[in-house]
């Protein structure tokens, strides 16, 4: 009886135990971004996809694990020949995604190297079809060209490029040099160009400004003019004036009994003190024949001045 219930519970541990493996064997938790190909006698069966699948214990089995993450792969340096004929060293990096895990697993033994080879022959031939300076200018047309020429070709593996970059672009060093002399010789270009550039505006900033203090100096020239002919102006207008007011004091003064005398004994006061003058610059003094001579110098001389004053008068009134 003990023998029996041993017997017993031995086979209850293994049937246990096999059914833990069986368990174990037929659930699978697929990790996320991940993906199992399950074959079924050798043959494809499905694809299992991020979370809990089951599969037949001993029947089917996971082929293939593929990564659905992006994946940089380096690419090599390599050799490539430009459109002109100049030798390049040339490597990058390409980004590149599992989109089909069936493809990726039936349609190419090893994707990784196949879409880096593929990466290396579409660069050497997108290279070949550019200058080399238009190389360094185009590079991220270069990237496009190479993504999309990758793209047509890796379809059938089930694999997508995302971006292709290049990382370093190495010409032979004598074709650096070339590159550095002639990038030199057109910085002196651009300098000597700037340099002429600015004597020419400094040129015509230096005319301008000439130009411009010779205007303002005939401005000023001619202002000065103007005003100091307006000033002459009016000088000779107020002196007329002063001479008309005195003309006309003098004449209404000559109008009176006063007046008169005042201007007969001035007269008489002027002519005695020519008289003076004549008798001291001469030797010789000629006197009139009688007393009554002075007295008619006067007269003229009065009837002169009156003529004067109303000629004068008569000018100022106009």
């Amino acid at each position: 009886m003990d023998v029996l219930l041993s017997y017993l519970l031995s086979v209850q541990t293994l049937l246990l135990v096999f059914i833990i493996v069986l368990l174990k064997s037929s659930i699978k938790f697929v990790p996320q971004n991940r993906a199992y190909v399950i074959e079924r006698f050798g043959k494809y069966q499905s694809t299992k996809e991020a979370g809990l699948n089951f599969i037949l214990p001993f029947i089917d089995r996971v082929a293939a694990d593929r990564s659905l993450k992006e994946k940089a792969v380096d690419v090599p340096e390599q050799s490539a020949i430009t459109k002109d004929n100049i030798s390049l060293s040339v490597d990058g990096v390409l980004y590149f995604r599992v989109l089909d895990p069936y493809k990726a697993t039936y349609g190419i033994d090893d994707y990784v190297f196949a879409v880096t080879q593929l990466a290396q022959t579409t660069m050497r031939s997108e290279l070949g079809k550019m200058e080399l300076d238009k190389t360094f200018e185009e590079r991220d047309i270069l990237n496009t060209n190479i993504v999309a020429a990758i793209n047509e070709a890796s379809g059938p593996w089930g694999i997508q490029v995302l971006r292709y970059e290049i990382k370093d672009i190495v010409p032979p060093l004598s074709v650096m040099e070339a590159m550095e002399a002639q990038m030199k010789a057109e910085r002196v270009k651009r300098a000597q160009i700037l340099e002429s550039e600015g004597d020419r505006q400094a040129a015509i900033n230096r005319a301008e400004g000439e130009k411009a203090s010779v205007v303002l100096a005939a401005e000023a020239d001619k202002s000065e003019a103007v005003l100091r002919a307006e000033g002459e102006a009016k000088a000779i207008v107020a002196v007329a004036a002063a001479q008309a007011e005195a003309l006309r004091q003098v004449g209404e003064a000559a109008a009176t009994e006063e007046g008169q005398k005042a201007i007969q004994l001035d007269l008489a006061t002027k002519a005695i003190e020519a008289k003076e003058a004549i008798a001291k610059e001469s030797s010789v003094v000629l006197l009139p024949d009688s007393g009554t001579d002075i007295a008619g110098v006067v007269a003229q001389a009065t009837t002169i001045i009156n003529s004067l004053n109303r000629a004068k008068y008569d000018v100022a009134k106009r």
